[in-house]
């Protein structure tokens, strides 16, 4: 059965390659190769060298000039390389074409993202997702995986065009159709995860409960922010794509508000088309949220071209639209001027906070809350003590001010939902139904 190769299990030394075609690509594109560096690292593949190179004309066959690929390549060699990583896409005739100049290991910047989602994978969706998005990355590429079978002898008879084909010409077919079978059945899964997800989303919908969607690029802090609000173990580690998986958590409002804020999969630059289609299951919950907690490092130097990236990929999943809140994160490792230089970047009223140290998440409450101020209202209540599942209802979605009782009556002052309004609007006090008020 068709496979893709170990990488992270076969290599331990990389040689980082990064093309430019434009001058003033230059800054960007250093920057890009440190990024894919970190990428590697996180791999466990020691870095030996990296090189950033302008090319004037794109090569069909090296990317690079024939010169500049012989060059890189002896370079890599007696480094004592055992893998060249691209920071550039590449095609597979490019790959093949290296891995036998080199006789090592060639991949590029889409592989080494999606070995690492590999390992990040817990939950079946992701593991499902990473897959799909492997065996179609894998799929143009069999022939370079089969190489070692290119040189066996063709098949005995005439000249027939089935004679003429090779064996391993013969399995790498084999193996196509075993790809696209099992890429079929596993877009037929997550079509069954999708389904499961819409069911569960529209519970909460019919319950009223405002969403919220944590964004930003990797690594940024936003699983710590989750920890930090919700009081959660949300894994949260120093890594790139240290969470995968949406999570989920519930959290109460100073004014008794629930919302649920969901932890997404980190962006980061030039993500690989084929990785957003894989993983909308997964960042469907941002399009879907009521609003986005846009979270920013703020002690990245390149903090403005990275909020640019995450905003880019929002747009590209269709959320575009969605309110914000735009949070730096980290202030903790920054300088009070850089702070304030920072702020005047971005739109609106930015939260300074550090989710490690817990500074300024008074403040990023608060704004969660102006987010949801036409959602309540603050209600004078009689309900009779038969009608318990109201009263049940109001202290999981709704916040009791005060409760007292008369006769047979339950006298509740409340801040109610909109969404449940109606669920109360007839046991609301007469006299005081008029003074009623939005919190």
């Amino acid at each position: 059965m068709f496979d893709t190769r170990e990488k992270p299990r076969m290599v331990e030394r990389a040689y980082l390659i990064g093309a430019f075609f434009n001058r003033e690509d230059e800054t960007v594109a250093n920057s890009l190769l440190d990024e894919l560096a970190e990428l590697v690292k996180t791999l466990g593949i020691e870095i030996i060298a990296k090189r950033c190179i302008f090319i004037r004309t794109r090569n069909k066959r090296y990317l690079t000039g024939t010169g500049k690929a012989a060059e890189l390549i002896e370079d890599a060699i007696d480094l004592g390389a055992d893998c060249i990583v691209f920071d550039n896409e590449m095609t597979p005739s490019q790959q093949r074409t290296w891995e036998n100049e080199a006789e090592m290991t060639v991949i590029d910047r889409e592989e080494v993202i999606l070995d690492i989602f590999k390992m990040r994978a817990q939950t079946k969706e992701a593991r499902l997702q990473v897959e799909l998005a492997r065996m179609q990355y894998s799929l143009p590429r069999l022939a370079r995986m089969w190489s070692h079978l290119d040189r066996q002898g063709g098949g005995g008879g005439g000249g027939g065009k089935g004679a003429a084909r090779g064996e391993g010409e013969q399995q790498i077919e084999v193996d196509r159709r075993l790809a696209r079978k099992r890429i079929d059945r596993i877009k037929a899964e997550l079509d069954d995860v999708r389904r499961n997800r819409q069911t569960q989303r529209k519970q909460r919908k019919d319950e009223g409960i405002c969403q919220a969607s944590i964004v930003g690029y990797t690594n940024a802090g936003k699983s710590s922010l989750l920890n930090a609000l919700s009081g959660a173990s949300v894994l949260a580690e120093d890594k790139l794509f240290a969470t995968l998986d949406p999570t989920t958590r519930r959290i109460e409002l100073p004014d008794g508000q629930p919302i649920l804020i969901t932890d997404t999969v980190g962006f980061v630059r030039n993500l690989p088309h084929r990785l957003v289609e894989s993983f909308k299951a997964t960042l469907e919950e941002a399009v879907l949220a009521d609003f986005l907690i846009h979270v920013l490092d703020a002690s990245s130097s390149e903090i403005l071209s990275l909020y640019e990236t995450t905003v880019n990929v929002v747009k590209e999943l269709g959320a575009g639209e969605k309110p914000s809140i735009i949070v730096l994160n980290k202030i903790d490792l920054v300088d009070v001027d850089r702070l304030h230089e920072l702020g005047s970047h971005f739109d609106g009223n930015p939260v300074f906070i550090s989710a490690h140290s817990g500074k300024g998440l008074d403040k990023l409450i608060h704004h969660i809350n102006d987010m949801m101020v036409d959602r309540v209202y603050r209600l004078q209540l009689r309900i009779p003590q038969a009608r318990q599942d109201l009263v049940a209802l109001l202290y999981r979605e709704g916040k009791i001010v005060s409760e007292d009782y008369e006769n047979n009556d339950i006298l509740i002052n409340a801040v109610i939902p909109h969404s449940l309004r109606h669920r109360y609007d007839s046991f609301a006090e007469p006299k005081k139904a008029d003074k009623e008020s939005r919190v």
